[in-house]
């Protein structure tokens, strides 16, 4: 595809993601200065970056992570750091910059609760990088101080030039050239959660912007038991209604499996081979 021509069609993308939105042009742009300087720079990966990135960053409207909780999440959601570490919670109640220095103190080369590098280097940029650490590594490629980091990337050259050495990185370009959305997710979320809004978002920018996607082929003549990976594994989730249907065959999936072969009068061996298989796709 022409550079010229993908440039609009990407234009065009932009436009219709983040339609209503008066900076829509900006990040375009700033797109178009980043993403080739790290290689981001085919159909595939530009689609994955954008839709993986847009889904991360609520549309990229968050830069800077939000630690705003009430009492009652925080010991729900961290309650290492609160109700199980003895701290009274409601002392921390609506306040972010206490509770990043909490939550974060003593790890990813953070200092303790009283240095202020909880909140100093909380999650910044489209993806959230997070951690005295992290911003060290990412200043040196920079070549600026992880103070100055932390500035840029909340704007949106630093939050794309983070992201795209996260991208590098963690190696994401080989999923995108495989068009493995599950691949890439786990690789950045550490799980499936919000694959079904990527996905929806990685095919509108494949389609607007010229390139073909097809489903993975599925061979059925094969069987699949735990530690197996792969569509015809999330095919078996799916019918068996396992979500998220991640094709990973991991014990939880072979518990079910064998529930299932009990109902239906078959061994329950949780391996799906060829009975098992027939009797469940038909």
């Amino acid at each position: 595809m022409a550079k010229e021509h993908f440039k609009f069609e990407f234009e065009e993308w932009m436009a219709e993601e983040l339609i209503h939105r008066d900076d829509w042009k900006d990040w375009y742009e700033a797109m178009c200065e980043i993403l080739p300087l790290w290689e981001v720079n085919t159909i595939e990966r530009v689609a994955m970056f954008v839709a993986q990135c847009g889904h991360e960053s609520g549309g990229f409207r968050v830069m800077s992570e939000n630690l705003n909780y009430s009492a009652a999440a925080l010991n729900k959601i961290f309650p290492k750091y609160f109700i199980r570490a003895g701290r009274d919670a409601q002392e921390y109640h609506r306040q972010p910059e206490r509770i990043a220095n909490v939550i974060y103190a003593n790890r990813m080369d953070n200092g303790d609760t009283d240095s202020g590098d909880g909140w100093r280097f909380r999650g910044g940029g489209i993806l959230q990088l997070t951690g005295r650490y992290n911003y060290t590594q990412f200043a040196k490629e920079m070549d600026m101080s992880p103070e100055e980091a932390v500035d840029y990337v909340r704007t949106k050259k630093g939050a794309l030039d983070s992201a795209c050495w996260f991208w590098d990185t963690n190696g994401l370009n080989k999923y995108c050239d495989a068009m493995d959305v599950v691949g890439a997710t786990k690789r950045i979320n550490g799980g499936t959660i919000g694959l079904d809004d990527r996905k929806k978002h990685y095919l509108h920018a494949i389609d607007v912007l010229g390139g073909d996607y097809e489903e993975p082929t599925i061979d059925y003549n094969q069987t699949v038991r735990q530690g197996s990976r792969g569509p015809l594994v999330a095919e078996v989730q799916e019918k068996l209604n396992i979500a998220p249907a991640d094709g990973i065959f991991g014990p939880g999936t072979a518990r079910i499996v064998k529930e299932w072969q009990t109902s239906q009068g078959l061994v329950a061996d949780g391996i799906v081979g060829p009975k098992t298989l027939g009797k469940l796709l038909g």
